[in-house]
Formats: C-alpha cells, sequence, structure tokens
C-alpha cells in the first residue's frame, strides 16, 4: 500500500505537553509510523516547488505534477 501525504514542514510535528515531547512524522518516511524516526533529514534538501516519492530503499524520483 503506497502512502500520499501533503507536506507541510520539512520536519515532524511536536505534540505538547507531555513528560516528553511526542514528534508525529509529516514527511511519511518514518519506519515508525506515526512517530518521526529523523528520516526528514533526507528530505530538506527538497526544493519547495518540487514533489518527490520514495522507493522503499530510500531513493528519491520527481514526480511530475
Amino acid at each position: 500500500m503506497a502512502r500520499k501525504i501533503l507536506k507541510k514542514d520539512k520536519g515532524p510535528l511536536e505534540i505538547k505537553p507531555q513528560k516528553e515531547s511526542v514528534w508525529v512524522c509529516q514527511c511519511g518516511l518514518s519506519k515508525n509510523q506515526p512517530f518521526c524516526d529523523g528520516t526528514h533529514k533526507k528530505i530538506l534538501d527538497e526544493p519547495e516547488d518540487k514533489i518527490y516519492e520514495y522507493d522503499e530503499a530510500g531513493h528519491r524520483q520527481e514526480i511530475n505534477k
């Protein structure tokens, strides 16, 4: 099953207040859904005007709009 997500930010969403912060994935790449595992760091260089998809190995391919 392919996951699709509309990105708002390039980092995770913080949920608080808790004893400790809870970070929810917004990039769709985390292997620990719905929680962030830091995988979003590989999308930090993506241009804002392009959309990409990633395969299981983490390889990026631009999607034509």
